[in-house]
């Protein structure tokens, strides 16, 4: 078991910037490639981006790609999401995920483990 607790969620504006951070808890932190989703008010949850046990591989999708930078402390049990120039369409529940399988799979979603998200609010 593992649990996800995600913070650092808050209103900017378009252009502002944001730090999430996930701290895990339980199983073994190194064990999972961890990533972050999204999802927008009447939109079904989409990929983000990942990070494997190690930062060697790194799957950003191409809607953030440049401007949010995923990165993983395994000291700490800890995954952060850097977030910049943010714009009114990035406005949604940002959600941790933990997936002991192939990264990859993480862009279609594939979890084993989720946390209840931080809002993120962008205003124009």
């Amino acid at each position: 078991q593992m649990r996800l607790v995600e913070s650092g969620g808050g209103s900017v504006e378009a252009g502002g910037s944001l730090r999430l951070s996930c701290t895990a808890s339980g199983d073994q932190f190194e064990d999972y490639s961890m990533g972050w989703f999204r999802q927008g008010p009447g939109k079904e949850r989409e990929f983000v981006a990942a990070i494997n046990w190690n930062g060697a591989t790194i799957l950003t999708s191409d809607s953030v790609k440049g401007r949010f930078t995923i990165s993983r402390d395994n000291a700490k049990n800890t995954v952060d999401l850097q977030t910049t120039t943010l714009k009114p369409e990035d406005t949604a529940v940002y959600i941790c995920g933990a997936y002991s399988g192939n990264i990859q799979s993480m862009t279609r979603g594939a979890t084993n483990y989720s946390g209840l998200g931080t809002q993120v609010t962008v205003s124009s």
